[in-house]
């Protein structure tokens, strides 16, 4: 209840204009019983990003929940690949306002800097896995090394670049998703699976 209300008003306001006192208000609680939960206001908003990242597999590791063994099953590189684009704009569309209030407050706020760190080096850590995959399958360019291509994927894949093309250039997640396969596609495998 208290970490629904706070998304609400977290992505409505911001995380800088979003007080405790009306997170409680909207929740109906003490302001007491949201200090007492969370500790701080920084504390709450890391609750509702694991809350909205995880759903039903929260408590799961990334690179265990089923969307990552679908893909790791994935023997075609391409279609590893597509995987990948359809969950970031699932991933995106269900978390990408709340990853803009993340970003935003952490500029000001060293606890959020720290779980925007963390969301990042998470993503990365997922895109490096994917590559690792590819490489196992001998699909990556030539030119290309693991550790530049897994670049490549988290800076395709972050979601500063969701926001700027979604949020506002007005792409539908579609045409967002169709356009991230495309340049993961051109930007990693080799010419045997381009064509």
């Amino acid at each position: 209840m208290i970490v629904d209300a706070a998304r609400r008003l977290f992505e409505d306001g911001g995380y800088a204009a979003t007080a405790v006192p009306s997170i409680a208000a909207a929740a109906g609680v003490a302001v007491k019983t949201v200090y007492l939960a969370f500790e701080t206001k920084a504390g709450l908003l890391r609750a509702v990003w694991e809350a909205r990242l995880g759903g039903e597999e929260e408590a799961t590791p990334v690179l265990q929940r089923r969307w990552m063994r679908e893909l790791t099953d994935e023997v075609d590189p391409v279609e590893k690949l597509r995987l990948l684009a359809a969950q970031s704009r699932r991933v995106k569309t269900a978390t990408g306002p709340l990853l803009e209030v993340i970003r935003t407050a952490a500029a000001t706020d060293p606890e959020i800097a720290t779980l925007w760190e963390d969301i990042q080096a998470k993503l990365l850590r997922v895109q490096r896995a994917v590559v690792d995959q590819l490489v196992a399958l001998d699909a990556l360019r030539p030119s290309l090394e693991a550790g530049e291509a897994a670049d490549l994927l988290w800076t395709l894949n972050h979601p500063s670049v969701w926001h700027l093309i979604v949020r506002e250039r007005r792409w539908s997640p579609a045409r967002y998703e169709q356009w991230l396969f495309e340049s993961f596609r051109l930007q990693l495998l080799g010419p045997a699976h381009l064509g």
